[in-house]
């Protein structure tokens, strides 16, 4: 009797969902539902950095992803660069269902998700920063970029939605939290997940980099990179990430020497936990003679015959060309840098140095790590010293 009641109640279950399915095809819709999201946390590595980490949320969720606009800042204005402009979308579409922010806005937003029922996500409510009399709540649109993003799609929230009860968050790996997603959040009430910002871990996990390998830059970025290797390197070449700016300084500012947690990207060169060794000062910010070392060395390792090099500030070409002059070679930067293409070109090298801590050196570690049939070799500066430390 027990057996058939189970039959019986997913006969009707089954019967319900193959409607739904059945209707949402008519529509162009997914019956199960939409993510879509503000890549509001920090410059363009931390934004990939967690959308891999949305990636895998939505496809452990079921749901289609609205593939984001990303933020640049270019003070004082804030420009959105639509995915489709950056990354092939059906390279992407292969790890889950996806749907550009073009697509979703015109075509799709306002068959499921009608202004009554646009409801912003986020783990508990704050108080808002600009209005003290306001309600606690999300303040999904509170400054900028958030209040931007939202504007420029055409969305305004009417409510809020907490999930911070949920078990271990978006991180539905954790026993229960997927189970507790579905059962609070279905999609017949709640057709589209909102969040103010991505609902990922940052910095990003280990187990979600080889989703790195779904993204591939769209053909104009390849092409121009191509191009520029073609007009301006020989190979082989060594490409080099320099972080150096006023506000990468007050980064490594936080280096934890007593504990040694982890700090933005810096589990890339060190291992989750930093179970590999110490995080420092030089894997951080190294000084000129450290970072012209190592690049010379590197050089020499592989016999390049040039030097790319991608900075935030200051490209260093005229200390790097000194140094490189007993090997006849030269140290080469963009005119007008272009940090897309840049990525793009370091990807291709063949043989990366970039910065332990930087989510910007991450983009092109985990590209090398994870597209082709093995790992291409990488370097950072300042990890030689600590591990040779470890082996005393």
């Amino acid at each position: 009797m027990k057996i058939l009641r189970v039959l019986v109640v997913y006969s009707i279950y089954s019967i319900y969902f193959a409607d739904a399915v059945k209707n949402g095809a008519k529509n162009g819709t997914d019956p199960n539902g939409y993510i879509v999201f503000c890549p509001c946390m920090g410059r363009f590595g931390n934004q990939i950095d967690q959308f891999l980490g949305v990636l895998s949320f939505a496809k452990s969720l079921d749901r289609t992803l609205v593939l984001p606009n990303f933020i640049e800042f270019n003070h004082p204005e804030t420009k959105m660069i639509p995915f489709e402009v950056l990354f092939q979308v059906g390279t992407v579409a292969k790890y889950t269902r996806v749907v550009t922010m073009h697509e979703f806005t015109k075509k799709i937003m306002s068959k499921v998700w009608p202004p009554e029922k646009r409801k912003a996500f986020c783990w508990n409510p704050r108080k808002a920063i600009y209005d003290t009399d306001a309600e606690p709540g999300c303040h999904a649109k509170e400054g900028n970029p958030f209040g931007p993003y939202w504007d420029q799609i055409g969305v305004s929230f009417v409510g809020d939605e907490y999930f911070g009860e949920i078990p271990g968050g978006f991180e539905t790996s954790q026993m229960g939290s997927r189970k507790k997603w579905l059962e609070k959040f279905g999609p017949e009430e709640f057709p589209v997940l909102a969040f103010p910002s991505a609902p990922a871990a940052f910095p990003s996990k280990g187990k979600v980099w080889s989703i790195q390998k779904y993204l591939r830059w769209s053909s104009r970025i390849t092409e121009q990179a191509k191009k520029y290797i073609t007009n301006n390197l020989q190979k082989p070449f060594v490409a080099v990430h320099l972080r150096n700016d006023a506000d990468w300084v007050r980064v490594c500012d936080h280096i934890d020497l007593e504990k040694n947690r982890p700090l933005f990207a810096s589990e890339q060169c060190l291992g989750e936990g930093h179970h590999q060794g110490q995080l420092t000062m030089e894997m951080c910010i190294p000084n000129k003679q450290q970072i012209v070392d190592m690049i010379v060395e590197k050089v020499g390792s592989i016999g390049a015959k040039s030097v790319f090099v991608a900075s935030d500030k200051d490209h260093m070409i005229d200390e790097i060309n000194e140094a490189l002059k007993p090997y006849e070679i030269e140290a080469h930067r963009q005119e007008v840098d272009d940090m897309y293409t840049s990525l793009a070109i370091m990807g291709r090298s063949d043989l990366f140095i970039g910065n332990c801590v930087s989510t910007f050196s991450h983009i092109v570690k985990r590209e090398r790590d994870h597209t082709g049939q093995s790992p291409r070799p990488s370097a950072f500066f300042g990890v030689r010293s600590a591990r040779r430390h470890i082996d005393l």
